[in-house]
């Protein structure tokens, strides 16, 4: 992990060069898989590894797709599947509809037919509490992904920013850009126990913040106000949670003058809410 300087703030705008970002659609399929491995790689995230022959034509085209993945209700060993019907999916009847939520394919080894996924433990919801007590030889449900957005990679520097929950697609992006990349990341995480090394072959200059030291609801967008922005054209992606991810996208275009075309920012979840998946756009 390299960390290095960066230069003078500075505003971006799209260049002339062209850096379109493209959206790809899959082909929806859900699929039952089988738990395999279950690491710990911090105390607050828990990697589990899922299995099966049918991952063979599983797609993943973006560091930022997200697939539903469907939980067994209580005392139950695997969730009712739905199967894809004309106006969406389709459940079988007699069987109580499972909890699903929406995560990041952390890693896929078509291979091996195996996929990652990075649970948040101790955060509110299902799936934390289905994470805290998984272990080898249980099922889960995923179902997509539908489509990707698909950002490319040789764009002059790269701006990551996020919480907990944005860590598996950070993550991913700094392992798959290429060697020679420039890449910033701000991150915000319950603790320095949370903090993570990233594998990669880019330049990273990483900003972490701690929520058990007080940095308080502005954590991410102070964070910012410290950090040059390098000359040229760059893309910001930003994920966690949704008043946090407006108050960075609003500083990023008022403050900082990036063109909204290069900012896409999501909402993973929301303070009070369950089952948040949004893109944040004006």
């Amino acid at each position: 992990m390299t960390q290095t300087p960066t230069p003078t703030q500075t505003q971006t705008t799209p260049s002339s060069v062209a850096r379109a970002v493209t959206r790809v659609r899959h082909a929806i399929k859900f699929r039952l898989l089988q738990v395999t491995r279950v690491h710990a790689v911090t105390p607050h995230l828990l990697r589990v590894t899922l299995s099966s022959p049918d991952l063979a034509d599983f797609e993943s085209s973006s560091f930022d797709d997200h697939i539903k993945v469907f939980f067994p209700p209580p005392g139950a060993e695997r969730p009712a599947m739905p199967e894809m019907g004309p106006n969406g999916p389709v459940f079988p009847e007699g069987e109580p509809k499972p909890v699903a939520r929406d995560f990041t394919p952390r890693r896929f080894d078509r291979a091996a037919r195996e996929l990652d996924l990075e649970f948040v433990l101790n955060h509110p919801g299902p799936a934390s509490q289905w994470a805290a007590q998984a272990r080898v030889g249980q099922w889960l449900g995923v179902g997509g992904p539908r489509g990707s957005f698909v950002i490319p990679d040789d764009f002059d520097w790269h701006l990551l920013i996020g919480d907990d929950t944005a860590l598996p697609a950070i993550a991913r992006r700094l392992e798959e850009l290429p060697a020679g990349s420039r890449a910033a990341v701000v991150l915000e995480v319950a603790d320095r126990s949370a903090r993570i090394a990233f594998g990669t072959r880019a330049h990273v200059h990483e900003i972490w913040r701690f929520r058990d030291a007080a940095d308080g609801g502005d954590a991410l967008p102070d964070a910012l106000r410290d950090l040059p922005l390098p000359p040229g054209d760059g893309y910001v992606w930003a994920a966690g949670e949704a008043l946090a991810m407006r108050a960075v996208r609003h500083h990023l275009t008022t403050e900082r003058g990036i063109d909204k075309s290069r900012i896409r920012a999501s909402a993973y979840w929301r303070r009070g809410a369950s089952a948040v998946h949004e893109t944040l756009d004006d």
